[in-house]
This record gives C-alpha cells, structure tokens and sequence, in this order.
C-alpha cells in the first residue's frame, strides 16, 4: 500500500514512514496542507495519515479537502492532545481511526492493520459492484451446459487449467467469446475473490499503453500531469486479463515478460522496481506462430504465455449450440428491455440455423436484441431478425467452408463477397485479402460479386 503521512514534525514524519515501510508498505511525507494537496493531486494513495495540528492549520478541516473525489479513501488522524470530542469529529468528517501521540509500536501496526483491512474491503466493494455491472453485458453462453461435446470437453480443459497458476492462452476467431472465457476461468479459479481486470492491447496507443498497463510518473510524457498506478497493480493479487495480445507493441513485450517471469515492473518515467503477483490470462484472434515468424512476437514471451492454450471454435462449426445460445439471449434482452417476447417461429429459427454467423457470437447476440426490440407479436418471426445475418440469403443452404466439396473458384467467390460485405469499401477489402482492387472489379462482372 502508498501511505502519505501528513504533519508538521519532521521527526514524527520521518518515523512514521520508517515504521510503515518496516511493514512492506511504502510512504511519503508531507508537512502542510498546501504540501498534502499536491501529493494528493500528483499521485494516488491507498491511505494517509493526519495530524489534527498542522503547525497554524487545522487538521480536521483539511479532512474534507482530502476526501474531496476519494470517498473511500482510509484517512487515520493523529493527535497529542487525544480528546473524546476531537475523535468523534473526526470520524464524523470521515476519519476510519484515531491515534493518540505519543504511541507505542503496537498500537501504530494495529492502525496499519486496520487501514490494510478496510482499504481491502474497499477494493473488494469496488470489484464486486464492477462485476455486477459487467454482468449485464458479459456473454452468458459459456455458463451454459452445452450441446455439443466440443464445447464440453473445452469447459472442462478450461476449468481444470483455471484451478492452477499457469497462464492460459485463449485462442479463436472474434467474437467467440474469449472475454467471457476468460472470466470462467477466474472465477473457477483460487483467485475469485480477488480482482480480474481488463486490459485491450489494441485500444490504444503504445505510450498509452504501457501506462495503462504499469503506470506512469507525472511528466513521463505529455499530458502526464500526476503520478498514475496501471492495471497491474489494480490487479496485484488476482488475474490480468490481456485482450487482443497478439496486437501488443514490440516495446512492451520484454516489459511484459519480466512480469511474468520475475513479477517485477517500473512504471513509465521512473526507475523504481515495484512487485506484483497476478495471474495472466491472455487471448488473440490472431497466429502467434505467425507473428513470431514475421518478427512481430517474441518466441520467449509466446511460450511463457502458451503454458495451457484453450482454442473458442467459431459458432457455425457448434450447429448444435446455436439455437440454445439464440434462446438465452431472447431471455437475457426480453427481461431487460421489459418486453413480453417467449420465443421465435419454426421460419426464424430457420433462419438462424441457415445463417453463418462470421460475427460469432457478438453477431447472434446483436441480431436477437435488435429483434427482441423490434418484434411486434409475442414471438420473434423471420422477418424480425436480419435480411441478410451472416451473409447468406434468407432460408439458404449453409456457407460453403474449407474442405466442402465445392470448386476452389466458389469458394475464392464466397470469401471475396463476404471481405466486400464487412468492410464496405473497395479499396479495404483488396488490401485485406492481398489482391488489386482490379481483380475485384472483374470479379464483379463475371459473378454477381456485391
């Protein structure tokens, strides 16, 4: 934990930190009101300790001003002169304890004992009110029991690795669910009381990266105006979930790797070794084996990642799931928007079962909402749901996939329209499937090519 310690006495500073420090934690003084606002404003602490006379400043009207946007912030008061009245006062304006100098050194670690507590306490609140929030849009599916053996034998791989400490690689096409895969296995895992957190390698910039992950000094970059923790240490203790990792920056992976093989990091801007013990779950619609042979992954962090893999297989390969997972989610959206939908007709789930599916699960999910919001009777019908879902017509044979026994040129045909379909651009869909915008256009002409 970060203590800031807070009082005019530069020896009572200089010994209260000594004595935190003693026990793991580590602390920074400060010897005004002026001085405590600036730390406070410049970095994030777990705790503080505060005198209730600050030199000619009062230390019971700087409590507000301390917990002013750090409502669960554990702030202990210090005192000479211990009245009864001077420490109901300061738990009224939001002190958690109260400490009379001169103290013995028990009493000062059963104070820090009681911070340690609550400051837990507060994070486990916060976790907890996050995953309450997170549930409402998490993918439900993966708590389902499933139809086809695939899926069993993979949730039973899944739980059996989450109840160790190696890490887990997930692997699978977008949106098959790996997130939510991700939060099984830290829930069926020792860790799930403890934090899970996020973080989506390809959401930001690489310097906005590594400080989201490790954390930054103030001025390590523009715009770092205050000291600033990562989602490393959020999720000191417990699973840290990295989304998309095939896409991290070349710059980050040696970092990365020295958590995970000696638990260590610095946060960017500053040369101080910190310590952190997380779990790493990891995922990527990407080939590693690819990446690395490219130079864009590093072998040593491939393999210190890929201890257990777990592979999500696209839904139009899980025929048997699809009308289950169809079914949860007209549950999931008809209670949440309120809406007296109680299933679909014989045609929409022919429609459904014809369908696809490229977005996986992302795409059904988003296809039963829209419906469960647009329906006008008291089932979902065919013309509820998408034209077009997965990009087959209405009531079609399913789409032709590797190792059909169709021609090369249908399939080339197939894979074209599907890439000119999602991108809805020329010019990017050439670029994605490595051909001239040429072929394409004289594609177009001989088929009927969108």
């Amino acid at each position: 934990m970060d203590f800031l310690v807070v009082d005019d006495d530069k020896i009572f500073r200089d010994a209260a930190c000594l004595l935190i420090e003693e026990e793991g934690h580590r602390a920074r003084p400060a010897g005004s009101d002026s001085a405590a606002l600036a730390e406070l404003e410049k970095d994030d602490f777990d705790a503080v300790l505060l005198d209730v006379k600050l030199g000619g400043e009062d230390g019971l009207d700087l409590l507000p001003r301390v917990l002013r946007g750090r409502a669960n912030l554990p702030v202990v008061m210090l005192t000479a002169q211990g009245h009864v009245d001077t420490a109901v006062e300061a738990m009224r304006r939001g002190a958690v304890d109260f400490l009379e100098k001169p103290f013995l050194r028990e009493q000062f670690h059963r104070a820090l004992a009681r911070v340690q507590r609550f400051h837990q306490m507060s994070r486990t609140i916060g976790r907890l009110e996050q995953e309450a929030r997170d549930t409402q849009s998490q993918n439900p599916e993966l708590l389902l029991d499933f139809a086809s053996p695939q899926m069993r034998k993979i949730m039973e791989v899944l739980v059996r690795a989450a109840r160790s400490p190696a890490s887990i690689l997930l692997l699978g096409e977008s949106g098959t669910g790996k997130s939510a895969l991700a939060r099984v296995a830290h829930q069926q895992s020792r860790l799930r009381d403890k934090p899970f957190v996020t973080v989506s390698c390809p959401s930001l910039s690489r310097e906005l990266l590594e400080s989201e992950l490790f954390g930054h000094a103030q001025g390590a970059f523009t715009g770092a105006v205050k000291d600033r923790w990562g989602k490393v240490k959020a999720a000191d203790g417990g699973t840290l979930f990295l989304d998309e990792i095939g896409d991290l920056p070349a710059e980050i992976q040696p970092k990365l790797l020295r958590l995970l093989q000696e638990r260590e990091y610095e946060r960017l801007g500053e040369n101080i070794t910190r310590t952190a013990d997380v779990r790493i779950i990891a995922a990527t619609n990407r080939d590693l084996r690819k990446r690395m042979a490219e130079g864009l992954f590093r072998e040593d962090l491939f393999f210190r990642l890929n201890v257990i893999s777990v592979e999500m297989p696209p839904l139009r390969s899980r025929p048997g799931d699809l009308q289950r997972l169809a079914g949860h989610y007209l549950t999931q959206f008809a209670r949440q928007f309120g809406r007296n939908v109680t299933g679909f007709s014989s045609e929409a789930l022919a429609r459904i079962n014809s369908c696809a599916w490229p977005g996986n699960l992302r795409e059904l999910r988003n296809a039963v909402e829209r419906a469960v919001v647009l329906c006008r009777q008291d089932r979902i019908e065919a013309d509820d749901l998408p034209l077009d879902p997965g990009g087959n017509a209405p009531n079609s044979q399913p789409a032709p996939q590797p190792g059909d026994l169709i021609s090369m040129e249908k399939l080339k045909d197939f894979h074209i329209r599907r890439v000119l379909e999602r991108t809805g651009s020329v010019a990017e869909a050439a670029r994605i499937l490595g051909i001239d915008d040429a072929t394409i256009y004289r594609k177009r002409k001989k088929t009927d090519l969108p």
